[in-house]
C-alpha cells in the first residue's frame, strides 16, 4: 500500500512541475517584446538603439515639406501592417534629425534604407511602386 501513494505522490508532483514550466513558458513569451505594426518616429538620439534593437529595419528618411514623401508615407504604413513581426519600419524626419541624415548620406527623399542586424544592406531612392519596396524587402526575410 505504501507503494501505490508514493506513485499518486509522484505523479501529483510531475503534474505540479508541468503545470509551473508551461507557466513559466507562457511568461517567456508575454516578455517578449511585441514588433510594431506601424512605422515608429525615431530621432538622431535613438536610432542606433532602434535598429539594433530589430532584426530587419526599413527606416523612411523624409521631411513634412516632401511632396513625394507625402506620396510613399502610406505605402510604408501598409507594408507595417502587412510584415508585422518580421519587419520594424521607422520614420526619420532629416529636417530635425540631420545628424544621422548626413552619416547616411541621404541625398533625396523620400530614401529608404534597409538595415538588416543594424547594417545597412540596400536603399531605395525616390517613390516607387508598393511591389518594388516588397519584393526588396522580401530578399532579406
Amino acid at each position: 500500500m505504501v507503494g501505490w501513494v508514493k506513485i499518486g505522490i509522484d505523479e501529483e508532483l510531475e503534474k505540479i512541475k508541468r503545470k509551473k514550466l508551461m507557466e513559466l513558458l507562457g511568461k517567456k513569451n508575454e516578455n517578449k517584446p511585441k514588433l510594431p505594426n506601424h512605422p515608429v518616429k525615431i530621432t538622431d538620439a535613438d536610432f542606433n538603439q532602434f535598429i539594433s534593437s530589430y532584426p530587419l529595419v526599413v527606416v523612411d528618411f523624409w521631411a513634412e515639406w516632401c511632396a513625394p514623401c507625402r506620396i510613399i508615407a502610406p505605402i510604408v504604413e501598409n507594408l507595417a501592417k502587412t510584415y508585422a513581426g518580421k519587419v520594424v519600419f521607422g520614420k526619420l524626419n532629416v529636417d530635425e534629425n540631420p545628424t544621422t541624415a548626413i552619416k547616411y548620406r541621404i541625398a533625396a527623399i523620400p530614401t529608404l534604407v534597409i538595415l538588416k542586424n543594424g547594417v545597412e544592406v540596400e536603399r531605395i531612392v525616390g517613390v516607387v511602386p508598393k511591389n518594388i519596396i516588397e519584393t526588396t524587402i522580401k530578399k532579406y526575410l
